[in-house]
């Protein structure tokens, strides 16, 4: 049982708003509710998140805890029972006030919402319930609003949740069960899913109920997302990859999270580092964002022989770089899917290139202009039958002029391996991890 020490609202929010730092899995909305007469706020299609648009301009929510009291001591947590931090807990009117007033003075144009375990999943989970319903019923709050679900919570809370957000996300944590045993014992695979599995059905039963009732209840419109903490266990980028792929084709998320770990204590299971492993946190955002729009796959990235990525190139170079038998490729020529697969074509240069050439053969000097990235494109593609490259397609020479000029990556690739990145050891990847329950579901 804990004892709730009262302290003024600001705070809270000073000692609440730090605490949520460590979630990541937050981003545009991309969803789009309509207003009503009388409401305020409002969720736009353009998305409502906490970092900088394409065009520049800072897009703010209030990213606050519940609480951080919490029921669980999890190792790698800052807020595990164990550890000396200061503690505070809004009340679910306390948070309804903030939102109001911060968006009434334009502070804000949304709600990101999670909260410690505290006392259990179910209590936890129904004071984040009375909050939501709270801003949309009482205060007429049509902005947008991201919650997180509470693993273990009875699914009734969750789903009556759902029908008052925009968007839920469920947090895996870690990527295997053998390192939930390990440095969060009081959490169950079994219970993680679960909700994952709920929300799906629901978003599909509203799909469903859409095509017969125009009027069928909102739940859940902008989809779901998870989180995965990495380097806190010596789990491979190809497992962590996999369980991606899996949850994408499974649950439909929206997204994965990737958030490298941050060493804030010393205990035997956790790893001994510095500093957060945030290259290896890039490369692992690289790898599923070619899996979500480039047609890869993860045992194409990766293999058992190859279990981790290279920090010294990307993962879409050290693809290429690995098949040189398919390069380099006639760009007048090669189809779309090819074109992708192209280090330096993104998904915008490889239609317009499509398109393009529909007119006319293009010249080296009209790939620039296409937005191509001619600097690693060149290794790899030919105009018009000429090769661009300044050696001849041997991998060892490709990247060497990959990484040339880049102290990190001829520092890693001189033999070199910097400590911030020497985090994980070459263990056998574990038997049993979440990703497994995935493939025995579907």
């Amino acid at each position: 049982m804990f004892e709730v020490i009262f302290v003024e609202v600001l705070d809270k929010l000073k000692i609440l708003s730090d605490a949520a730092k460590y979630d990541v899995s937050c981003s545009s909305s991309g969803s789009n509710r309509s207003n009503k007469k009388g409401d305020i706020g409002n969720a736009h299609m353009s998305g409502i998140c906490h970092s900088w648009s394409e065009d520049g301009r800072c897009i703010s929510l209030l990213k606050i805890l519940m609480t951080n009291y919490c029921a669980y001591d999890c190792l790698y947590c800052v807020n595990r029972s164990s550890n000396d931090i200061p503690r505070a807990a809004f009340t679910p009117q306390e948070i309804v006030d903030l939102t109001i007033n911060f968006y009434r003075r334009n502070y804000i144009e949304g709600l990101f919402l999670s909260a410690a375990v505290y006392k259990n999943p179910n209590h936890t989970m129904d004071l984040l319930l009375q909050t939501v319903k709270k801003l949309r019923e009482e205060e007429n709050f049509n902005g947008y609003i991201h919650l997180k679900a509470i693993p273990g919570a009875d699914e009734r809370l969750i789903e009556m949740a759902g029908k008052y957000v925009d968007r839920m996300s469920v947090n895996i944590e870690l990527p295997s069960s053998n390192g939930l045993k390990l440095l969060a014992p009081q959490k169950k695979r079994e219970a993680i899913i679960k909700p994952m599995e709920m929300i799906t059905s629901k978003l599909h039963e509203k799909v469903e109920e859409k095509k017969k009732y125009r009027s069928t209840p909102k739940f859940v419109p902008a989809g779901q997302t998870t989180q995965m903490i990495i380097g806190a266990t010596p789990d491979y980028d190809l497992n962590i990859l996999k369980l991606s792929e899996g949850l994408y084709q499974r649950y439909q998320l929206k997204r994965v999270y990737y958030s490298a770990y941050v060493p804030i204590g010393q205990h035997p299971n956790l790893p001994t580092i510095s500093a957060p492993p945030l290259l290896r946190e890039h490369r692992l955002y690289q790898a599923d964002w070619l899996l979500r729009f480039y047609g890869f796959q993860a045992n194409e990235l990766l293999d058992e022989i190859k279990p981790n990525f290279d920090m010294a190139v990307d993962p879409k170079c050290d693809w290429a770089l690995r098949n040189l038998h398919l390069f380099p490729v006639e760009v007048n020529r090669a189809d779309y899917e090819m074109l992708l697969r192209i280090p330096g074509v993104g998904v915008r240069s490889a239609m317009r290139i499509v398109a393009a050439r529909r007119f006319a053969s293009l010249s080296y000097e009209d790939l620039k202009k296409l937005g191509v990235v001619l600097k690693r494109a060149r290794y790899f593609l030919t105009c018009k039958g000429k090769y661009y490259g300044e050696n001849s397609i041997n991998e060892e020479r490709i990247r060497y002029q990959l990484t040339l000029g880049d102290p990190v990556k001829k520092n890693i690739l001189g033999g070199e391996q910097l400590s911030l990145f020497s985090v994980y050891p070459q263990l056998a990847p574990p038997k049993e991890n979440l990703f497994t329950i995935v493939r025995e579901q579907s």
